[in-house]
C-alpha cells in the first residue's frame, strides 16, 4: 500500500483508518490463534456503510507459497462459517476459529502470512474494502516476539520537509529502539510501543527499522519510506511529442503526460527498480509533464506506471499493451505467447508497456478500396464467442466462410483493453491499447490485412460513453466516495441521463475539449495503426450533458448532442475520408435524419418484428421500419434482425414458436435450451429464417446479421455458457455462449446459409437492384399476413426487376402477387426455373413458412465458376501467368470486372482479352456479355 501525506493530521487521520477498518484479537495474530476480526463499514470504500441486510466475508489466506489468493471459497457463497454478526453502529464481527489454519483449511508445510478480505453483502451487489478499492489484508505473526510498523503504511511516500511520527508495536513488553537508516533516533525500555516525530528535508529513499529485544531474543522489522520532491522543474517539451510513449530511438522514449492541475510527477518501472527517484522526475510543460527515457534496450519491454502527486498510480492512458495483475494469468500462452510477467511485488494494479525497436508490420494489402456503404453487408463478430480459441487467429481462418457467405464487412465487438478477459467489451479500460485475451497486436493487424485481401472492411465498436474503475483518467481525479471529482478534465461527476437502464459507469463530458480531442485521437490511432475501415460508436444519445430523468429516454431531438456528433464524425472524415461512422443512437426521427444528413449511418433494430415472424405469430410483425423511403436520407439505416442486445430469432422460434413451429410437440416449452431440450420441427423453423432474410437481404441499404444468424443459431441471449441453464432475468445475458460450428454440418440449418449466400451473392451481382435510387415496394404490416407478404425492386433504368413472396402463415397459401412487367421470370432458388408472366398479376402457390423469389432475367452469381446453364463452352478463364482474363471464344460486345463487393472496377468493350495487371492482388468477379447474348462469368484470385 502507498500512501502520501502531506499534512501531520492527514498523515494521523489516514492511518486511523487504515487501522481501523478492521481490528483483530489478539492483536498480533498467529496462525494456531482463533481470531475475532472487527469491520468498521464506515472505513475504506464505505460501502456497506448503513448497510442492515445479512453480511458475509470472501476471505483466503496468503501464504509462503503463493503471492495470490489461496482457500478462499466461490465468490457468492453465503456458508455459516463466512456470515458477520452485526455489533451495532456500522461495526461487524467475524470469527475465525478454532484456529487460522484449520478456519481456511490450510495444508501442513505451508506458512500463512497474511488473511484476505473483502466484506459483502448476501447478494454480493455491495461490498466493503480498503481505500482504493483494495482487498484488505491482515499480518499473521510468527508465535513468539514480533515487533512491527503501525505507520507509516508500506512503501510510504511523503514530501521533503513533511513531519512523520514513526511508531512501531511489539508483541510483548519489550526494549525497543528506532532508526533511521543506520541512526537512533528513540528508545524504550520495557514497553509495546514506540514513536517519535521526525521530519525529513531531503528528497530520497530511506529506510526505518524497530528493533524489539527481550528475554535476550532480538526481532527486528524494516520499512521503506520514499521522500518526493513536491515541486516540479518547468521546460518545454521536445517538438512534435504528444501524450503517451513517444518512441524517438531505438534506445530513447519520451513519455508525456497530460494532468491538469497537477503538480508532480514520477515515472517508475523496471528501468529504475520501481523506485521513484530523482533522476525520474517529469519535467512541467503548463498541463503536460514529460520525460525522455535513454539508455533503453531495443525491442525490450519494459513495464511502467506513473507516480502523480505522490498517491496516485496509473498506467500510460495512451499506451498500446497492459499488463493486468488480475486476469493476465488466466491468457493461454497459445493465445499470447512469451506475455510479460506481471511486476508482483513492485507494483499494484494495472502498468503499462514500452518497447524500442518494433518490428513494424507489412501489410500485404496496402490500399483497400471499401465497399460503398448503401452496399454494406456487415457481419456482428464477438471474438470470444466465435471460436473456441477466442482469438484473431482463429478467428481469421474462419474469414473463407464469411466470404463465401456474402459479408463485405466486418463489425468486431470491443477490441481494445476492457476490464476482465471474458466481457462483452463494453467496460472499456484502456483506448489504444489490443485486448490481450484475443491475442497480439500484430494478430489484429494480420487479421484487418487477410479481411482486406478477401474484401471485407473492418469496423470496431468504440465505447465512448462511459467507463470503469480501472481507467486512467479517471484515476487521476476521483474524490474519497469514488466519484469522478469536479476537477476531472474528462468526465462528468454524474451521467446527465438519470434512467438507471440508460446510465453505466462513469460519464465523460463530450461537452469538454478533453473528452473531444481524446474522442477524436482514439479514431485516429485505429485507423492509421491498424487500418480500421470504421466505427460503430456505442450509445451515442449520451454524447451531451442535456439533462434527462428518470424515466426519460433520452430520444431528443438534443440540439447539443446534434453538435457533438456531428463534429465528431467531421474529424474522423477528416482524418480518414470515406471511413464508415455508424452510430447506436436509436432516438427521435427528426434527429436521426440531421445526423444521417451529415453521412452518419445509424442502427435500425428491427429485431421484434423478425422474431415475430420468426416464431409465427400475427402481431407486432410490421417489416417497414426498415425501409426508411424518403423520411430519412437513402442508405443509412444500418438494419439488423438480430444484434449482440437482442434476443436471437432462432431461440423466441424455438422456445416460444406458434404451433408447428415450436420445438416441442405441444404448445409448451419449458427447456432451457436447443441443448437439454427438443429440436423437433427444426425444417419450419430455419425456413421461416430464411423468409425472413428474403424481406431483410432484398432491401436497399445497408444491412447487419449478428454471428451465426445465418445457421439459425438458437441458444438464448440468457443461456450460459455451456446452454444447460437459462436466466430471464439476464443474469447469464453476457456470459459465454456456445460456440456450435457442428450446425453448419446440419442438413436444414446449411441450407439456411446457402439461402443467405444466395440472396447476397444476387445483392453483390446486380446492386442495381438494391441501390438507393431503385424503385422498391412492399407489404409486410400485419394487414399482409394472410394474404402474403411482397416486396418488389426495379433498377433506375427499368431493365432489371426482382418480386419476392413470402408465407409467413403455418398452411400452405395461394397468393395474389403483382409483378412489375409481364414475360419470362425465373425463380432463382429453383436453378432460375422459367415463370410466364401473361398478366402483371399472377396467382403463386407458397408453401407455408417458405418464400419465393423470381426475377425477370437469368441470373448469373458469381459462385458459378465456369457456365451458366445454356452455355456449353467456356468463353472466359483468368489466366494468372499473363495476368489477364482469355476469351477463347472470340470477341466479346463487354467485359465488366467487379469488386467482391460488387463494385466496377473495369469495363472494356469488344475484345478478345482483357489485362488485369493494373488491379491491386484480391478477388475480382469477370462478367462477359457475347454479340449471340450469351453471357458468363468467372472468379478471379490475383
Amino acid at each position: 500500500m502507498r500512501r502520501l501525506y502531506s499534512l501531520f493530521i492527514c498523515l494521523l487521520a489516514v492511518v486511523a483508518m487504515q487501522a481501523q477498518i478492521v481490528t483483530t484479537t489478539p492483536s498480533f495474530p498467529t496462525e494456531n490463534d482463533a481470531v475475532t476480526i472487527v469491520f468498521d463499514a464506515t472505513k475504506g470504500t464505505a460501502g456497506l456503510k448503513g448497510f442492515t441486510g445479512v453480511m458475509y466475508a470472501h476471505t483466503g489466506v496468503i501464504t509462503d507459497k503463493s503471492t495470490s489468493w489461496q482457500y478462499a471459497p466461490t465468490w457468492g457463497d453465503n456458508s455459516a462459517k463466512y456470515k458477520l454478526t452485526s455489533l451495532g453502529q456500522d461495526k461487524w464481527e467475524l470469527k475465525i476459529t478454532p484456529s487460522i489454519r484449520e478456519y481456511y483449511g490450510v495444508k501442513d508445510g505451508e506458512t500463512i502470512k497474511q488473511l484476505a478480505l473483502v466484506f459483502r453483502s448476501a447478494d454480493c451487489t455491495k461490498e466493503g474494502k480498503e481505500t482504493g478499492g483494495k482487498d484488505i489484508f491482515v499480518d499473521v505473526h510468527a508465535v513468539g516476539l514480533t515487533v512491527r510498523f503501525d505507520q507509516p503504511a508500506e512503501k510510504e511516500n511523503l514530501i521533503t520537509g513533511t513531519a512523520l511520527t514513526i511508531q512501531a508495536s511489539a508483541s510483548s513488553a519489550s526494549a525497543l529502539k528506532l532508526y533511521v537508516g543506520s541512526t537512533e533516533i528513540a528508545s524504550e525500555i520495557n514497553a509495546t510501543t514506540i514513536s517519535k516525530p521526525y521530519t525529513f528535508s531531503a528528497a530520497g529513499s530511506y529506510t526505518l527499522k524497530v528493533e524489539a529485544t527481550a528475554n535476550g531474543n532480538t526481532v527486528s522489522a524494516t520499512q521503506e519510506v520514499t521522500v518526493l520532491n513536491g515541486t516540479s522543474t518547468s521546460e518545454t517539451m521536445p517538438k512534435g511529442v504528444r501524450p503517451g510513449i513517444n518512441y524517438t530511438s531505438d534506445t530513447e522514449a519520451t513519455l508525456v503526460l497530460q494532468a491538469p492541475g497537477k503538480k508532480y510527477v514520477y515515472v517508475v518501472g523496471d528501468f529504475n527498480d520501481w523506485t521513484p527517484k530523482a533522476d525520474y522526475q517529469l519535467k512541467q510543460d503548463g498541463e503536460y509533464f514529460w520525460i525522455t527515457l535513454s539508455g533503453l534496450t531495443k525491442s525490450e519491454e519494459y513495464a511502467f506506471q506513473y507516480l502523480v502527486d505522490g498517491s496516485i498510480y496509473i498506467a500510460d492512458p495512451y499506451t498500446d499493451k497492459v499488463l493486468d495483475p488480475w486476469n493476465d494469468q488466466y491468457i493461454e500462452s497459445t493465445t499470447y505467447p512469451n506475455l510479460k510477467a506481471y511486476p508482483t511485488g513492485k507494483a499494484e494494479g494495472i502498468v503499462s508497456v514500452l518497447q524500442t525497436g518494433q518490428t513494424a508490420y507489412n501489410w500485404k494489402v496496402k490500399n483497400f478500396e471499401r465497399p460503398a456503404s448503401e452496399k454494406l453487408v456487415v457481419y456482428e463478430m464477438l471474438i470470444r464467442d466465435f471460436t473456441e480459441e477466442h482469438t484473431f487467429n482463429a478467428a481469421k481462418e474462419k474469414l473463407e466462410y464469411l466470404k463465401n457467405l456474402g459479408i463485405n464487412a466486418i463489425e468486431l465487438m470491443p477490441v481494445n483493453e476492457f476490464e476482465g478477459n471474458t466481457s462483452w467489451g463494453y467496460n472499456p479500460s484502456f483506448y489504444f491499447a489490443v485486448d490481450k485475451y484475443y491475442g497480439t497486436k500484430n494478430d489484429l493487424r494480420a487479421f484487418v490485412d487477410e479481411c482486406h485481401n478477401q474484401g471485407m472492411a473492418v469496423i470496431i465498436d468504440l465505447v465512448l460513453n462511459h467507463s470503469f474503475g480501472q481507467s486512467p483518467f479517471y484515476l487521476l481525479y476521483k474524490d474519497a466516495d469514488g466519484k469522478p471529482s469536479a476537477d476531472n478534465p474528462w468526465y462528468n461527476q454524474e451521467s446527465n441521463i438519470k434512467n438507471p437502464s440508460l446510465s453505466w459507469g462513469y460519464d465523460f463530458d463530450h461537452d469538454s475539449k478533453y473528452t473531444q480531442a481524446l474522442v477524436d485521437s482514439v479514431a485516429g490511432f485505429w485507423m492509421s495503426e491498424y487500418k480500421i475501415d470504421g466505427f460503430r460508436y456505442d450509445f451515442t444519445k449520451g454524447f451531451s450533458n442535456t439533462p434527462y430523468g428518470t424515466s426519460d429516454w433520452a430520444n431528443g431531438p438534443d440540439d447539443a448532442r446534434i453538435a457533438n456528433l456531428k463534429r465528431m464524425s467531421a474529424a474522423v472524415q477528416e482524418r480518414q475520408p470515406g471511413a464508415y461512422v455508424i452510430f447506436e443512437h436509436l432516438a427521435a426521427t427528426s434527429e436521426e435524419k440531421q445526423l444521417a444528413e451529415a453521412g452518419i449511418l445509424l442502427w435500425r433494430n428491427m429485431n421484434n418484428s423478425y422474431c415475430q415472424t420468426a416464431m409465427g405469430w400475427t402481431t407486432e410483425n410490421d417489416f417497414s421500419g426498415l425501409y426508411s423511403g424518403t423520411s430519412m436520407p437513402a442508405g443509412s439505416l444500418v438494419g439488423y434482425m438480430e444484434s449482440h442486445d437482442e434476443e436471437r430469432t432462432g431461440f423466441k422460434a424455438w422456445k416460444w414458436g406458434n404451433t408447428g413451429v415450436i420445438a416441442s410437440n405441444t404448445s409448451t416449452n419449458t427447456a432451457a435450451s436447443p441443448l437439454t431440450g427438443s429440436n423437433a420441427n427444426l425444417s419450419a423453423r430455419t425456413k421461416r429464417l430464411a423468409t425472413n432474410a428474403a424481406f431483410f437481404l432484398t432491401v436497399p441499404g445497408p444491412k447487419m446479421i449478428w454471428q451465426f444468424g445465418e445457421l439459425g443459431y438458437d441458444f438464448s441471449i440468457n443461456n450460459n455458457e455451456d446452454g444447460s441453464k437459462y436466466d430471464a432475468e439476464g443474469g447469464y445475458r453476457t456470459d459465454p455462449k456456445p460456440i456450435k460450428w457442428d450446425y453448419f454440418e446440419d442438413a436444414d440449418r446449411k441450407e439456411l446459409y446457402q439461402t443467405y449466400a444466395t440472396l447476397l451473392d444476387l445483392r453483390h451481382s446486380y446492386p442495381e437492384l438494391f441501390a438507393s435510387n431503385t424503385t422498391f415496394s412492399w407489404k409486410v404490416g400485419t394487414t399482409n399476413w394472410d394474404n402474403g407478404r411482397t416486396l418488389s425492386a426495379t433498377s433506375a433504368d427499368g431493365e432489371k426487376s426482382l418480386v419476392v413472396v413470402g408465407n409467413f402463415t403455418l398452411a400452405d397459401k395461394n397468393f395474389s402477387v403483382s409483378f412489375p412487367k409481364t414475360g419470362t421470370w425465373y425463380e432463382l432458388l429453383k436453378d432460375n426455373a422459367p415463370l410466364t408472366v401473361s398478366s402483371t398479376a399472377q396467382t403463386i402457390d407458397v408453401p407455408a413458412h417458405e418464400f419465393r423469389l423470381f426475377t425477370n432475367f437469368k441470373p448469373t452469381l458469381t459462385d458459378i465458376e465456369i457456365t451458366t446453364p445454356d452455355v456449353e463452352t467456356t468463353l472466359i478463364y483468368y489466366n494468372k501467368g499473363i495476368d489477364a482474363l482469355v476469351l477463347p471464344a472470340g470477341e466479346a460486345k463487354r467485359v465488366e470486372v467487379y469488386s467482391v463487393n460488387g463494385m466496377l472496377v473495369m469495363m472494356q468493350e469488344n475484345c478478345t482479352s482483357v489485362g488485369l495487371s493494373a488491379l491491386p492482388v484480391g478477388y475480382y468477379m469477370a462478367r462477359v456479355y457475347m454479340e449471340d447474348g450469351r453471357v458468363q462469368v468467372c472468379k478471379i484470385m490475383k
